[in-house]
């Protein structure tokens, strides 16, 4: 129980370093792992499916000396069109069947051969449709800071797996929020890459227009700098193609960046209200980015639109009918509608479908949106927000909503811009409540800039000094 402990609350670097040197075997690191699973996924349940004997016989074969940057690292891979070979995948749904790829997605097959052990797939909303993790097919996700709020969504059993230390790195996508509002309910680092930083095949094409984007849940911006090495780069036929940088992502973590100019925005768009300790967050965030040399000022982006709110809605509604259709196709079989949720069912099967031309029409609306907000944003610019309006939501409380509601939109309110941008954003663990409730600000770069990113987030984690080790979750009242 002790090397259980003490291992699984290391970084991933960490962990690998270990096995890379001989004092922990990778057999031993992933038996911590299941055993930390099989101990607090009852409570928890950010674990849907493990595969216990193929992980145990991949890290027998991990030796000392293994230059692989994850060598011997146990991940979670969300269960969400990822396709991870002999695993089944079900969108956290009855409806489609589970589907169970003989071959695995490219950023899992590129966590794999960094090294990387997959041990199971991690919980998730419904089709990915909510910020926060419950369905009716595996229930509510719970969050490790407090079981009785949720760990948000829809990567909130990736978050919920690390934050807890079963895992040190769990796999995670983000079409609207879904990496970074985790990371910020569940204190951990959450980025959204580059438009194009990161594949999505060989399965998946242009869904959702290059919206969506895949990358990692973490303890540490280190950490997640070395996963996206290992899961970045271009496939053949890849549609979005983001440059490569001039360094690893892991050496501008580990460099200070410079001279940046950081624009402070205390407000959320579309009139959407944020409460004090997100706002004190990013308040306290700004004046240490300013003691490090940054030139700090408040600016409020050029993100007022009236036509965003229907634009996003449209264009989410429409991607969202198509991945019906792209999920049946994955799964070979046609979803039964009466197993899907009333919420799901209303909005995709029993409401008209979108209309190719409205659509379109509501694409380019958001592509002009994009278009104004990046106008003259350099290299060198970094913005700072608070990354949620509010914060988490109790455990169960949005079970019945799909949709662009009121209350996933205030949840998404200062996230979801950068998928429609294609910028890069992360959410950075800074602060806590008083009642020990994790508050993440979130750093925005310019497109293709993920290094300077990482580098002002690790500089900032390093003059924080909050970074949150793994919490062994205990029953709390809801």
């Amino acid at each position: 129980m002790q090397l259980e402990r003490d291992v699984l609350r290391l970084s991933a670097v960490d962990q690998a370093a270990l096995v890379r040197a001989g004092e922990i075997s990778a057999r031993e690191l992933v038996e911590a792992s299941l055993a930390a699973i099989e101990r607090q996924n009852p409570l928890l349940n950010a674990f849907v499916a493990l595969c216990p004997e193929r992980a145990l016989a991949e890290a027998g074969a991990v030796k000392p000396g293994d230059p692989r940057p994850l060598c011997g690292v146990p991940v979670g891979i969300k269960d969400l069109l990822s396709a991870t070979e002999g695993l089944p995948t079900t969108e956290g749904s009855a409806a489609f069947g589970d589907w169970v790829a003989d071959h695995d997605g490219a950023h899992v097959r590129r966590l794999r051969e960094a090294g990387a052990i997959v041990v199971g797939k991690t919980n998730t909303p419904e089709m990915g449709l909510r910020p926060v993790t419950e369905n009716a097919r595996y229930g509510i996700t719970r969050n490790p800071w407090g079981t009785g709020l949720s760990p948000g969504g829809s990567s909130g059993g990736s978050a919920a797996a690390v934050a807890s230390g079963m895992v040190a790195l769990a796999d995670a996508s983000d079409l609207g929020g879904s990496i970074r509002i985790p990371a910020s309910c569940c204190g951990l680092v959450g980025l959204k890459p580059s438009l194009g930083r990161v594949s999505i095949g060989p399965d998946l094409g242009d869904i959702g227009a290059g919206t969506p984007a895949d990358c990692v849940l973490t303890r540490t911006v280190l950490d997640t700098a070395v996963a996206l090495d290992a899961v970045a780069g271009h496939e053949p036929g890849e549609r979005h193609h983001a440059p490569a940088p001039a360094t690893s992502f892991a050496d501008a973590a580990r460099e200070a960046p410079g001279r940046l100019r950081v624009r402070l925005c205390m407000e959320a768009p579309f009139g959407a209200p944020v409460d004090d300790e997100p706002a004190a967050a990013a308040a306290e965030a700004a004046r240490a980015l300013e003691s490090l040399g940054h030139a700090v000022v408040e600016h409020v982006p050029a993100w007022e639109d009236d036509s965003f709110r229907s634009s996003w809605s449209t264009f989410t509604t429409g991607a969202c009918q198509h991945l019906i259709r792209v999920i049946e196709r994955l799964h070979g079989r046609p979803l039964d509608p009466e197993l899907l949720e009333p919420a799901t069912r209303a909005w995709f099967i029993d409401a008209p479908p979108v209309a190719l031309v409205d659509y379109l029409e509501a694409a380019e609306r958001l592509w002009a949106f994009g278009r104004r907000i990046q106008a003259g944003w350099a290299s060198d610019e970094v913005l700072l927000t608070p990354t949620l309006t509010r914060l988490p939501a109790p455990a169960g409380g949005m079970r019945s909503q799909a949709g662009v509601t009121d209350d996933a939109g205030r949840f998404s309110a200062l996230v979801r811009i950068w998928n429609v941008t294609g910028q890069p954003a992360v959410s950075l663990p800074f602060a806590e409540t008083g009642a020990g409730v994790p508050v993440g600000v979130q750093l925005v770069g310019a497109h293709g800039c993920d290094d300077v990113l990482l580098s002002v987030a690790a500089q900032l984690e390093a003059a924080a000094g909050w970074k949150p080790a793994a919490r062994v979750a205990a029953p709390a009242a809801a």
